[in-house]
């Protein structure tokens, strides 16, 4: 069967060579995971997709309408190497209806270039791959204007795969994620602040294979709240979504307020650092959960010296991975800016929950024992106890549940004037006026607007409107915001 003659696509996946040198029962099980990981993510989409497992590759066919979806999919998958587009070809047995159904398929990418054709071969067969190699090169050199093959640095690689009877062309080829599958590695708990350092570090584990779970200690009220709740949305929805985790939320102002009566204001900020780690392995301990996972740099603020983080991983005894430890603030932004998580980070309300004064950082031992007797952990746990826990898939109900701002479905009064708040070039038609300012130009932007109008902040799901409609109303004092879902 000829897969483009049907309207399919087939993809090649390629593992993550770390898998490929493991122990048989080890990557048995991985690819295994991988499979079963990308049934799930595809079968949101269409019941014709099929997904094939082998011992070295996994391949998957689809519907063409649904390319654009599966192929992102693929590429934000844990665990897939390279991601090889490719036109199938079955009964494919002699070197002749080789030659000449490649040359039908590629002959218009070689038209004025120099190429070479590379075969991977597989099955029985009485010829070998250097011989295809040769025999579909000479055909395609004598039947095309070509400036010739070049075998060491050739403009078009031509690529194929023969497995028995059936011909894979490969006609593009992506990087993917690497990494481990999702849910070979175990869980994790991430101390999630919104920020670069938090986002990048949960992503970095999630492509390892760590189901990554998340935990908010809120400092800044439910605009704070919504936006960390977003942001882990995001990275869930594209890097994690084969796995179900969590998102707890730990109301910390009490906490905040203890620190302030019990605690010298040099040591505030590893103290709350500490307090934080105490409340997680509590939290991780109900979730049978071995790891904690931060975002710290050594040396980004004065809280993350080497005395100071040991001073701080002294209260847990949990496993405490810290992958950006040796990484500078423009390599932690560039991974941001690439997975999409950047504009989440610079729009952040922040809020600063203890401003240390002349704050150490080189912490003593014996005194941080002092300061910490000081502290009534009875609030810890009341703080702990009154945590909120969420699955992450089941974000986007609650923030429009909880809804601080009033959402507004009928447009027929005119007195309303829509912002469209997404980053797509697009704004959304409306029966009364609609304009466009992407989220991350809002809180500038939105001053110059005549504020004798009403104003309903739209996007796709509602989350980003409701936390930047909540941000203008606590941060800039605006009363003429509120949230537009149709």
């Amino acid at each position: 069967m000829e897969t483009s003659s049907v309207q399919t696509q087939k993809f090649i996946l390629k593992l993550f060579p770390e898998i490929m040198v493991k122990g048989s029962s080890a990557k048995r099980q991985m690819v295994g995971q991988l499979y079963n990981n990308l049934v799930k993510l595809l079968g949101r989409y269409s019941a014709d997709i099929t997904v094939k497992k082998f011992s070295d590759k996994i391949e998957v066919v689809t519907p063409i309408e649904f390319l654009t979806e599966v192929r992102q999919t693929l590429l934000d998958t844990p665990g897939i190497e390279q991601v090889l587009e490719a036109l199938q070809f079955d009964g494919m047995e002699t070197l002749d209806q080789i030659k000449v159904k490649v040359n039908e398929m590629m002959a218009k990418e070689i038209i004025g270039k120099t190429f070479v054709v590379r075969v991977k071969r597989s099955g029985t067969h009485p010829f070998n791959s250097t011989q295809i190699a040769q025999t579909v090169g000479g055909y395609m050199l004598a039947h095309n204007e070509t400036k010739g093959v070049d075998l060491h640095h050739p403009e078009v690689t031509i690529r194929l795969e023969l497995l028995n009877k059936q011909l894979n062309i490969i006609t593009i080829k992506h990087e993917g994620l690497s990494g481990f599958p999702l849910g070979t590695q175990g869980d994790i708990l991430s101390l999630m602040s919104g920020g670069f350092d938090s986002t990048v570090a949960s992503y970095l584990t999630m492509k390892r294979g760590i189901k990554t779970h998340f935990i908010f200690f809120n400092l800044g009220g439910i605009a704070h709240e919504i936006g960390v709740k977003q942001v882990a949305l995001y990275l869930w929805s594209k890097f994690g979504a084969s796995h179900r985790v969590s998102f707890i939320s730990v109301p910390f102002d009490a906490v905040i307020e203890e620190i302030f009566r019990s605690t010298h204001e040099s040591y505030m900020g590893v103290t709350l650092k500490r307090l934080m780690l105490l409340a997680a392995e509590k939290v991780a301990n109900e979730l049978e959960i071995d790891a904690l996972l931060t975002g710290e740099s050594v040396a980004q603020v004065s809280s993350q010296t080497l005395r100071n983080l040991a001073l701080i991983d002294q209260v847990t005894n949990k496993l405490i991975l810290r992958p950006l430890a040796t990484m500078n603030k423009p390599e932690i932004i560039k991974i941001a800016s690439e997975i999409g998580t950047r504009r989440f980070a610079e729009n952040m309300p922040e809020y600063c929950g203890v401003i240390s004064k002349n704050p150490i950082t080189h912490g003593s031992y014996k005194r941080m024992e002092k300061e910490a007797a000081r502290f009534d952990y009875s609030v810890l746990d009341k703080a702990v106890e009154d945590a909120q826990k969420i699955y992450v898939d089941e974000i986007i109900d609650d923030v429009t549940n909880a809804a601080p701002v009033e959402v507004i479905h009928d447009l027929n009064d005119d007195k309303y004037v829509v912002i469209d708040i997404r980053t797509e070039d697009e704004c959304i038609e409306t029966p009364c006026k609609s304009i466009k300012i992407p989220f991350h130009k809002l809180k500038t932007e939105f001053k110059k607007l005549p504020q004798d109008k009403e104003y309903l902040l739209y996007c796709d799901k509602g989350i980003m409107s409701q936390l930047h409609a909540q941000y203008l109303r606590d941060a800039e004092n605006v009363k003429n915001v509120r949230v537009y879902r149709p």
